[in-house]
């Protein structure tokens, strides 16, 4: 078997179209909620509802571009959505890639500040220092998300304007990796975590596995359009979504785990908030590293032509 035929395999395996994907993953997905649910659950059961889910979470993942398209066109055939995209602004909305990015920047930031406010007054009511932590990180983003806003209202569209945003951004992810790698050691040494009342940490799972799904998605497909602006946008949404996805495994340990293994819901914990902040840290370099070398180019090639 040559590398050709691995590839074809692999593919046809974890490369589903939208109906065989859809088909799979949500029985899946239902099979391992039951399985974390109810008690006394046969292992055999439990040991395939996880095989089956991350099964799922990958095809999900490979084929999320193939399922929206799927689901985006049966909903444009029914009438009220043709009526609805005959208005100029939504139908600019859902048709133009860069426009739907500019409106998600307000969407992200008042949703950022609504977030962090419930983190906020969590911790305090609680006296909890996981959410007070997190609800200054949050702050943070939802800082990002202004200074983006404010050079897409004022500067319109400038490349070495835009880069510095980008390399700006860059900068306090740098620095927004200290607050991450505090919120790890904290859960850590304290070997707690946060936790979510009733069937809310559910809605929390579907949550950050939607917005981690969507975030990689659309840091690649943004790459194309060459707008440092809505590239660094998209890098924060991904940020805040692996945050989502470290607080939703600690909640997830918290109600599910057992107390007689403390330390593996450390060891799970220093390797999943590690594994996050190198990703974190990785990117923020990259970013002030590449805007720098663009500016360079640009403000080099500025004044090639001035001369």
């Amino acid at each position: 078997m040559d590398l050709q035929d691995m590839k074809r395999i692999l593919k046809k395996l974890f490369c589903l179209p939208p109906i065989p994907a859809l088909l799979i993953s949500f029985p899946s997905y239902g099979l391992v909620i039951y399985a974390l649910v109810e008690e006394d659950v046969n292992p055999v059961i439990a040991y395939v509802s996880y095989f089956l889910s991350a099964y799922a979470l990958i095809i999900t993942i490979t084929g999320i571009t193939g399922i929206v398209r799927f689901v985006r066109q049966g909903i444009d055939s029914h009438p009220l959505v043709r009526k609805a995209l005959g208005i100029p602004v939504v139908s600019k909305y859902f048709k133009e890639d860069l426009f739907r990015a500019e409106t998600a920047l307000y969407q992200g930031f008042f949703i950022n500040l609504l977030y962090a406010g419930i983190k906020m007054f969590s911790g305090i009511l609680y006296r909890s220092v996981w959410f007070i932590t997190l609800a200054v990180y949050y702050i943070l983003l939802a800082i990002m998300r202004a200074s983006l806003l404010h050079y897409v209202r004022k500067n319109g569209k400038n490349k070495v304007s835009e880069w510095r945003r980008y390399r700006l951004c860059g900068i306090i992810l740098l620095f927004m990796n200290v607050a991450l790698a505090g919120i790890v050691i904290l859960v850590v040494r304290q070997n707690s975590g946060f936790e979510y009342p009733g069937m809310l940490i559910y809605v929390m799972a579907m949550y950050a596995f939607y917005a981690t799904i969507t975030a990689v998605r659309n840091v690649v497909k943004f790459r194309r359009y060459g707008s440092p602006v809505m590239s660094a946008a998209k890098v924060i949404n991904l940020t805040a979504a692996l945050v989502s996805m470290l607080s939703l495994e600690t909640a997830m340990l918290t109600q599910f785990g057992t107390a007689d293994d403390p330390m593996f819901r450390q060891i799970m914990t220093a390797s999943t908030g590690a594994g996050i902040s190198i990703l974190v840290l990785g990117m923020a370099v990259f970013m002030i590293v590449y805007s720098t070398r663009q500016l360079k180019m640009n403000l080099n090639h500025a004044g090639g032509d001035k001369e």
